[in-house]
């Protein structure tokens, strides 16, 4: 996935996570964790949500605003 790429090329660490007991009980079983060292230390974007998709669209803005240069996605 082109963004994955150009945020590890950016220094950052990316986490996709599906949690199949969450999936059972219908509660956002779908976790993306992107946490940037050495570059960017302070950074931490955590988002829980109900698709792969959902957590990109709550997590890219708040990553963009860490100043980092994500590629626009295709829906």
């Amino acid at each position: 996935m082109r963004v994955m790429e150009s945020l590890a090329e950016q220094g950052v660490t990316v986490l996709f996570k599906a949690d199949a007991e969450r999936m059972r009980e219908g509660v956002r079983p779908w976790s993306f964790v992107a946490s940037g060292s050495p570059f960017h230390e302070d950074l931490l974007v955590r988002t829980d949500a109900a698709s792969v998709e959902a957590c990109l669209e709550a997590g890219l803005p708040r990553l963009r605003a860490f100043g980092l240069v994500i590629p626009e996605t295709s829906a």
